[in-house]
């Protein structure tokens, strides 16, 4: 029997896994398919405290990794194909093969955003291309760069780069913005924004880094155009999917498949199930929040055995 079973090894993870096993809870966490998570494809991280030079992504996350080891965490590989929370003790099932039952569960698993499809995307990751404009935009002051969307996120973000960048793109494949009114507004009369409606991205070019990126105008129509712009960089902002596929049924989870949490807890309309990290945060989606709310699964399950006892 696992005291506190912890699914996911990012920083909402392992900080879960660090008070876990200082608070003598004896923590079995699983990695799954990317250890890490996504900072593992970061190559430079400027905004997590304690960090002034900047650290690489792999770098940090084996920083916190090596710490929940050193308090006894048993990080394990492998990754949840199976769950049942409908009574105590919770089961999970590993890679389709081995069934383990634990008293808590802390899921940190994370969420990816969504991409274009485009080969090139992956090409130029890390080099040029990013999903999120407040963790890289900072690497953009005074270049051209280019932001993919036409909801409140993509606006957002246009709106935030801005403030950083000498000129942004808005990409909007629609003949118009999915945006709230007022940040519709914000984005049409800020001169720095430059919005191409009816425009797909079909390619991005550059010899190392993002160079610029090849666009089609009213694609499939007679008025097709194709065109280049230069940027330096290319922001994704299209949406984020949460892993949560293999807990549908057994926790709540919102329209977009967000793990719904009670109030200011972790807690999840399972008992001994709490959620942490990007998997139950649509809105913030930094490692630094992240780290937090692992802090607050591990003494939310603290808590809980106490009273549980």
């Amino acid at each position: 029997m696992i005291k506190c079973l912890i699914i996911g090894s990012g920083p909402a993870g392992y900080t879960a896994a660090i008070y876990a096993a200082r608070a003598n809870l004896s923590p079995v966490l699983y990695e799954g398919h990317q250890p890490g998570g996504q900072l593992t494809t970061t190559s430079e991280v400027e905004n997590f405290p304690g960090y002034p030079e900047g650290v690489n992504g792999n770098e940090l996350m084996a920083d916190l990794r090596r710490q929940a080891v050193r308090f006894g965490t048993d990080i394990r590989s492998g990754r949840v194909t199976a769950c049942d929370f409908s009574s105590s003790p919770l089961s999970v099932t590993i890679d389709n093969e081995q069934k383990i039952e634990a008293e808590t569960v802390i899921i940190c698993t994370g969420a990816y955003a969504k991409y274009l499809g485009i080969p090139d995307e992956k090409k130029y990751e890390g080099m040029g291309v990013s999903a999120c404009a407040t963790c890289d935009g900072f690497f953009y002051r005074n270049r051209s760069v280019a932001v993919v969307g036409g909801g409140d996120t993509a606006c957002e973000e246009a709106q935030y780069l801005s403030g950083i960048a000498n000129q942004v793109y808005l990409i909007v494949r629609k003949p118009y913005l999915r945006a709230s009114k007022v940040m519709q507004e914000r984005v049409l009369n800020n001169p720095k924004i430059n919005v191409l409606f009816n425009t797909n991205t079909v390619g991005l070019f550059g010899e190392e880094f993002v160079e610029g990126a090849h666009l089609v105008e009213h694609k499939g129509t007679d008025q097709e155009r194709h065109f280049d712009i230069a940027i330096d960089g290319f922001f994704l902002a299209i949406g984020h999917k949460p892993n949560t596929e293999v807990f549908r049924g057994q926790i709540e989870l919102d329209e977009e498949g967000f793990i719904v949490t009670k109030g200011k807890s972790t807690a999840t309309s399972a008992p001994g199930v709490f959620a942490a990290g990007d998997v139950a945060d649509p809105v913030y989606r930094q490692a630094i929040s992240a780290a937090g709310a692992g802090c607050h699964a591990a003494m939310d399950v603290e808590r809980y055995l106490m009273q549980k006892e």
